[in-house]
Parts: C-alpha cells; structure tokens; sequence
C-alpha cells in the first residue's frame, strides 16, 4: 500500500512539470536558501523569488549587483527569464545570480526519476548544475 501511495505521490509531482514552488540549495554548504517560484507568462518561463529560507534574511540586498538591481531586495526578484521549451528541456534564457550580480545563460530540466528540477547556469562551456526540490 506505502509503495502505491509513493508511486501515485510521485506520478502527482512530475505532471506538475517544472512549474511551481522549489526549495533553493546552496552548493557549497548544503543550506536552504530560497524557495522559487516557477511560472509561465507570455509563452515563456520564469522564476522569481518568493520566500527567502533561514539563515538567510528577508530584507538581504543585492548589494553585487549593478545597474538598476543594485541594492534591490532578492525577495520578489526574478532571476529566471525567457526561457523556452525544446523537448525535455527549458533554455535559451537566463538565470540571475543574486550573491555575485551576474546573469548566466540557463537550462531547465525535470528529473522524473528524483522529481528535482536540474538547474543549469553557464557561460560557453563552463557550467554549474543545482538540483531544486519541490516545495509543497
């Protein structure tokens, strides 16, 4: 019976697709940082900011940013844009990085085994993979 429950749990997360809330991890430490909001508008996808996890604090700045971000609250910023569906994956966007102010070129992919969003930032070859958990 737990193993039906699981599978239909599980069945329920991935027809969600990549829209939603996702739980934020940091790379280095392991921590919860953020949860994102993923959503689509005028046919493209994007994510923003919606919550901001302990330790971290709410009113946090984008003090690396530059421009018109600079010392924006991260909480309601959105740092996914314009990403577009091509099979199995969400690209040809970008993702905001709030702790160093820079944008990167960006890939979306659900995990059906895991039911994780795979998040991908890169600059030509060079990458970095998080993989975001679902937030119920």
């Amino acid at each position: 019976m737990c193993l039906i429950l699981f599978y239909l749990t599980s069945l329920a997360a991935q027809s969600q697709g990549i829209y939603g809330k996702w739980k934020t991890v940091d790379d280095e430490t392991g921590a919860n940082k953020s949860i994102v909001e993923i959503y689509k508008k005028e046919g493209k996808v994007y994510g923003k900011v919606i919550e901001i996890l302990e330790p971290f604090d709410e009113k946090t700045l984008c003090q690396n940013c530059e421009g018109e971000n600079k010392d924006k609250p991260i909480l309601g910023f959105e740092i996914i844009k314009d990403l577009e569906r091509q099979g199995e994956y969400y690209k040809n966007g970008t993702i905001f990085d709030a702790e160093n102010g820079k944008e990167y070129k960006c890939r979306l992919k659900l995990v059906k085994e895991t039911g994780k969003l795979q998040v991908r930032g890169y600059i030509s070859f060079l990458y970095l993979t998080q993989y975001w958990i679902r937030y119920q």
